[in-house]
């Protein structure tokens, strides 16, 4: 049967309403690093690539990529990475296998910094941690940002939404120059100018790649939370950075939600300003206006 043009404008109107429904986050990402990093991204299992898998970040630039409804994944910053002369594009940490800047469906090589989301899940909520199970390779601030009963804009940490534990979270301490010496990865001798500061360290391993052993693996005999048990690697992991998980079963103390439909701004190497904010709000003192006019 027939339809009148208008009854079907109509149905395009109504469908162009709701399209917007179908975001359910719009994540920021800002190097605050002094160098060129390249983020990428790695959907999960059963979820739709998003519409970058990886792109280059410049000093002080910031990108926004959408995220759909019930979408699950990780990010994560690649650094000193090139390309060869026959356009093969390989990075030092967080590789991801493509060749390319675009992932295309690699994760991270690791040691890697990560950030870990699960959108609108189990109670209508976002669930989010910051990862060092798989070593680390630069500091990194994640900070909901308004929607969902989130906080606005400069406030980090926050009590929204449906849930108690909506706040910031990451590793805000560079670790590659503290890294315990037989977790640490050197620079290459080319190409490392970005490490310098950290002594050629580049990037600090966990104690499971470093030694593949079922108890820093949390694998085999250890695959429970009550055999495997934080370790003298894990807990300096987590002595510098508490709101991280150090290890697969640091769950109670690295797992944070906000309502479906907050946003999140995600910091590679946050400033002095922002470590200071975040020591304070881990301890319940909530920012100033005048600091939040200075971060917002």
């Amino acid at each position: 049967m027939s339809r009148c043009p208008t009854h079907v404008a109509l149905r395009l109107l109504a469908l162009l309403f709701l399209l917007p429904a179908a975001w359910s986050a719009t994540f920021t990402m800002t190097n605050n690093c002094g160098y060129t990093v390249w983020p990428g991204l790695l959907s999960g299992a059963g979820t739709a690539p998003l519409s970058t898998t990886g792109f280059a970040l410049a000093h002080g630039a910031s990108a926004t990529v959408d995220a759909p409804a019930s979408w699950s994944g990780r990010m994560w910053a690649r650094t000193l990475c090139t390309e060869d002369a026959t356009g093969k594009f390989t990075c030092a940490t967080g590789d991801c296998g493509s060749g390319g800047i675009q992932c295309n469906g690699g994760g991270a090589a690791p040691p890697a910094t990560l950030v870990e989301f699960t959108l609108d899940g189990s109670g209508g909520l976002d669930f989010f941690d910051v990862s060092l199970v798989d070593g680390y390779n630069l500091p990194m601030l994640v900070v909901p940002q308004g929607g969902g009963g989130a906080a606005p804009s400069g406030n980090v940490s926050v009590s929204g939404g449906n849930s108690a534990k909506c706040m910031a979270t990451g590793c805000l301490v560079d670790l590659n120059g503290a890294c315990p010496a037989d977790l640490r990865v050197m620079a290459a001798s080319t190409g490392a100018a970005a490490a310098a500061a950290a002594g050629g360290a580049v990037a600090c391993r966990s104690a499971c790649e470093a030694f593949g052993s079922p108890q820093y693996c949390c694998s085999g005999a250890y695959g429970n939370p009550n055999t495997c048990r934080p370790s003298t690697y894990s807990q300096f992991f987590k002595n510098a950075c508490p709101r991280a998980y150090s290890y697969a079963y640091d769950d109670s103390t690295s797992t944070f939600t906000c309502a479906a439909g907050t946003n999140y701004a995600i910091t590679f190497c946050p400033s002095t300003t922002r470590k200071a904010l975040f020591i304070q709000t881990s301890h319940g003192v909530q920012p100033t206006a005048n600091q939040q006019r200075s971060n917002g």
